[in-house]
């Protein structure tokens, strides 16, 4: 992956806490969305570069099985049967 460009942005308060409050709803961080909404915008337009890479997966990195680790055997039958 290519390395990411900083950026300083200056904003209108008003519209800094709408984009944080936006942000917060969806779980994701402040850059995270301003990155998504200006792709979204991009794209719209028709200027989304086609070498663009695709956005970063949120969350933690899922946990890779091993292939000597084995699968969960216990017995998932409700107590009592």
């Amino acid at each position: 992956m290519a390395e990411r460009k900083s950026l300083l942005l200056r904003l209108d308060p008003a519209v800094h806490d709408a984009l944080a409050h936006w942000a917060e709803d969806e779980l994701r961080s402040q850059n995270a969305q301003i990155e998504l909404l200006l792709r979204e915008a991009l794209a719209k337009s028709g200027r989304l570069p086609k070498t663009v890479g695709g956005l970063p997966r949120r969350g933690r990195p899922r946990k890779e099985r091993s292939t000597a680790e084995p699968a969960d055997t216990r017995d998932k039958s409700p107590v009592g049967t």
